[in-house]
C-alpha cells in the first residue's frame, strides 16, 4: 500500500473483472478509495471483497450506458466518500466479428452507444456533480485497435478512435483543472480478449516484442501514473501499452 492517492475517491466503470478490477486494485493499493460498477451484482461484490470491503471499495450496478445509473454511482460515492477526485471509463463491448461490409448495424449503435457515448455522459455527470468546481482526472481505456485497421474488430476500433479522440478534445475543453488523459491497451489476458490468444498465446506473444501478452495490472499501473500529480504536465494524451507490438506493424 501507498499513499500516493490517500484520500482521494475514483469510479471505476467495467471493473467487475478483467483490466477495469485490476485498474481498482491499484488504486486501491495507492491509497484511494473507489467505487466500482458493472452489470452483474454478484461479480461486483466479490470484486468489492477483493478490494478489501467496504471501507476501500463500493459497487454500484447497472448498464454503463443507462443515464441514471451512471448518476446513481456518482451519487452513491459521494454520499458514501464525501468527494470525487478521478474517474476512469473502462466498460466496453465488442458484441460481433467479421468485415464492415457484413456489420449488423444496430450491434454498431449499441457499440458507439456504449463505448463512446457512455464515456461521454460519464463525463458530463462527474462533471455536474462534483469535477467542474473542484477538479480531478479522467483516463479512458481506448485500445491499439484504434490507431490502424483490425480486421474483424474494425468496428470496435472505430469506436475506440472515437474514443481516443474525444479524450483529446475534453482535454482541451476541461483544462487546466481537469486532465483527460487515456491508455490503449493491446491484447490483456481478460475474458473480454480470451477469443484473441485462448489455445494459441505462445503463438500470439511472439509477435510482441516483450514476448508476453498483456495482464491487467499493466494497465493498472499507467493508469494509476496518468491519474496521479505525477503526470501533472499530461493532457490528451493516449499512452499505448502494448509490449512493442505495434512497432512490428500488428495491434
Amino acid at each position: 500500500m501507498t499513499s500516493r492517492f490517500s484520500g482521494e475517491v475514483a469510479v471505476v466503470t467495467g471493473a467487475s473483472r478483467g483490466i477495469g478490477l485490476g485498474i481498482a486494485e491499484q488504486l486501491v493499493a495507492d491509497g484511494a478509495r473507489v467505487c466500482i460498477t458493472a452489470r452483474n451484482q454478484d461479480a461486483l461484490d466479490e470484486a468489492v471483497g477483493h478490494l478489501g470491503g467496504k471501507e476501500h471499495a463500493i459497487a454500484v450496478a447497472g448498464k454503463s450506458d443507462n443515464t441514471a445509473h451512471q448518476a446513481e454511482a456518482i451519487e452513491r460515492t459521494l454520499a458514501e466518500f464525501g468527494r470525487l477526485d478521478m474517474l476512469v471509463n473502462n466498460a466496453g463491448i465488442n458484441p460481433v466479428y467479421g468485415p464492415l461490409v457484413d456489420l449488423d448495424l444496430d450491434a454498431a449503435r449499441k457499440i458507439v452507444e456504449v463505448n463512446c457515448l457512455s464515456a461521454l455522459s460519464w463525463v458530463q455527470q462527474a462533471y455536474r456533480a462534483w469535477l467542474g468546481e473542484h477538479g480531478g482526472s479522467i483516463v479512458n481505456v481506448s485500445s491499439v485497435t484504434g490507431l490502424k485497421p483490425a480486421p474483424g474488430i474494425g468496428f470496435y476500433g472505430a469506436s475506440k478512435a472515437m474514443l481516443s479522440h474525444m479524450t483529446a478534445e475534453l482535454a482541451v475543453e476541461l483544462g487546466p483543472d481537469i486532465r483527460v488523459n487515456g491508455v490503449a491497451p493491446a491484447v490483456v489476458k481478460t475474458a473480454f480478449a480470451s477469443a484473441l490468444y485462448e489455445g494459441q498465446e505462445e503463438e500470439v506473444s511472439a509477435a510482441y516484442p516483450l514476448k508476453r501478452l498483456g495482464v491487467p495490472g499493466d494497465v493498472g499501473s499507467a493508469v494509476a501514473f496518468l491519474l496521479s500529480a505525477e503526470a501533472s504536465w499530461m493532457t490528451g494524451q493516449t499512452v499505448v501499452l502494448d509490449g512493442g507490438v505495434t512497432q512490428t506493424g500488428g495491434v
